[in-house]
């Protein structure tokens, strides 16, 4: 039996029921509800944020999780390890409303949209607010999996020179250098954009700090598109009222949502937007796309043929 304790379309489960007729479906809305059928249930599709170590113990059948969505930092991946259960997600189908946001924030900010926008609500004609361009310009990428690269290859489009991290220094299509951790400093210093796709793992947590950004350029534009967790949060604040860097994008925070309180929300060289960055109307049709095919394969017992199995030391 395939339970799913994620929200989807009724569209979307009747495509599920269609494709494969002689599989038992039982949808819900969300965990609380779906726990009834816990016990019964092979396959289960999930965003990822509702289990706990107590419901895997419950799934005494579950042999494969179905996490429709990336992020995978509240998997409790040591019980599902003891289980031996398999685990796949949706990798890969953020990247194009990801990586156009990205765009997007680096062309509000050369072409001052904010600016021009409280200039409109004024009613102030005003020729003088300095526009630029990204053209010519050098962006870095920490990560460069799919949502990075799809940032790069866009990025091309504009002629914009490309710098990437990753673990291993292993080159990338469309990154006119790849950099590891040793050679992460020629992404700060060189970067007039900074994109933050990293994942939140113990290796990232506060990757991003004071030594980052005092290496960075007084005109470098921050985008973090990956995990608040990976920034720490205080030290940017930091860095932002000191002009050490132009202006900074963030779609992610430590903790969401954004407390109230935060400096964040009023600083003029801050955008705020609430984690919507990989929002987009395709998304369930994405990411039940890449479940159908690894379905196929998994009833055929073609396990090492399934995309996106999610190694349990890495949690990505």
């Amino acid at each position: 039996m395939i339970l799913s304790s994620g929200r989807l379309r009724e569209e979307v489960k009747e495509e599920l029921k269609a494709r494969f007729p002689v599989e038992e479906f039982r949808f819900y809305n969300k965990m609380k509800e779906a726990e009834v059928d816990l016990d019964q249930a092979e396959i289960l599709i999930s965003y990822g944020e509702d289990l706990t170590d107590e419901l895997v113990a419950k799934a005494k059948s579950l042999k494969w999780i179905m996490v429709i969505s990336a992020g995978l930092d509240k998997m409790p991946f040591k019980a599902l390890q003891k289980k031996d259960i398999l685990i796949t997600n949706a990798r890969g189908i953020h990247k194009t409303p990801m990586a156009e946001y990205t765009i997007s924030m680096m062309l509000q900010v050369s072409r001052r949209a904010k600016e021009l926008m409280d200039n409109q609500k004024q009613h102030k004609w005003d020729r003088k607010v300095p526009m630029t361009e990204i053209s010519g310009q050098t962006i870095g990428i920490l990560g460069t999996g799919a949502i990075g690269s799809e940032v790069a290859r866009l990025a091309k489009a504009f002629n914009m020179e490309t710098i990437g991290f990753n673990r291993s220094g292993g080159s990338v299509p469309n990154f006119d250098a790849i950099v590891d951790q040793e050679g992460i400093n020629k992404l700060y210093e060189e970067s007039d954009f900074i994109v933050n796709v990293l994942p939140s793992t113990p290796l990232t947590e506060g990757f991003i700090g004071a030594e980052a950004f005092a290496r960075m350029k007084s005109s470098a534009v921050l985008i973090n598109i990956g995990r608040g967790t990976t920034i720490v949060e205080s030290e940017l604040i930091e860095a932002l009222r000191d002009k050490k860097i132009l202006h900074a994008a963030l779609d992610v925070f430590e903790k969401e949502p954004l407390s109230e309180e935060s400096p964040l929300w009023d600083m003029d060289n801050v955008t705020v937007t609430p984690h919507l960055s990989g929002i987009s109307p395709q998304y369930q049709e994405r990411a039940i796309e890449i479940f159908s095919d690894n379905l196929k394969l998994y009833r055929s017992h073609k396990l090492s043929e399934m995309i996106n199995i999610i190694p349990y030391d890495r949690g990505y």
